[in-house]
């Protein structure tokens, strides 16, 4: 297991493109992460984070990159309107692998710069917080170590991330907005940022 304290490190792309599971800081919270291309990465993060029927989100740099891990366009486009930003939008999609069956996930692209630069280089990750279910969200790289270990390949240290809210999740449905669960973000139903 290997600690990092830069997305910029060229390892750690060369490690997610070699199927690797790791936490590293997001425009949120430290997320446990790994590419949304690759089938069996994903089935080992929800193994280790004990997720069934709660999909992750996948964070992009471009809706192309959603478009190229097979998410049609048709279902990013009224999400767009919120991007970049810590919005959250779940939409319908048939990647089995990905939603656990449910139909649906939700997709975000992050407004932090380096981020979009690393997304940029290494692709779509499929996203959760670096916690287990019912813990608090890991606020620093040593948190998130407590609650994984040796169990993923590597962490980036980002700092504290203290006091950061979780992004939004909303859903749209035939025009309609949908808040499922409220973070950094205000939304009234009419879908308008407060």
């Amino acid at each position: 297991m290997k600690v990092f304290t830069s997305l910029d490190d060229p390892e750690v792309t060369r490690l997610l493109q070699k199927g690797a599971v790791g936490v590293i800081p997001t425009d949120t919270v430290y997320g446990l992460v790994c590419l949304a291309a690759d089938q069996a990465a994903v089935e080992r993060l929800y193994m280790l984070k004990s997720r069934e029927l709660k999909p992750g989100t996948i964070i992009a740099a471009t809706t192309d990159q959603f478009a190229a891990i097979g998410i049609p366009k048709r279902y990013v486009a009224g999400a767009q309107r919120y991007w970049p930003g810590a919005v959250s939008v779940e939409t319908p999609h048939s990647i089995a692998y990905l939603h656990q069956g449910t139909g649906r996930q939700a997709l975000r692209i992050p407004d932090d710069k380096p981020l979009l630069s690393f997304l940029g280089k290494v692709g779509a990750l499929q996203t959760t917080s670096a916690n287990q279910p019912g813990k608090p969200v890991a606020e620093t790289v040593e948190e998130a170590e407590a609650y994984f270990g040796e169990a993923v390949d590597f962490y980036v240290d980002g700092g504290e991330l203290r006091g950061r809210p979780a992004s939004t999740i909303i859903r749209i449905v035939d025009d309609a907005v949908e808040i499922l669960r409220e973070g950094a973000v205000k939304i009234d139903e009419t879908g308008a940022i407060r």
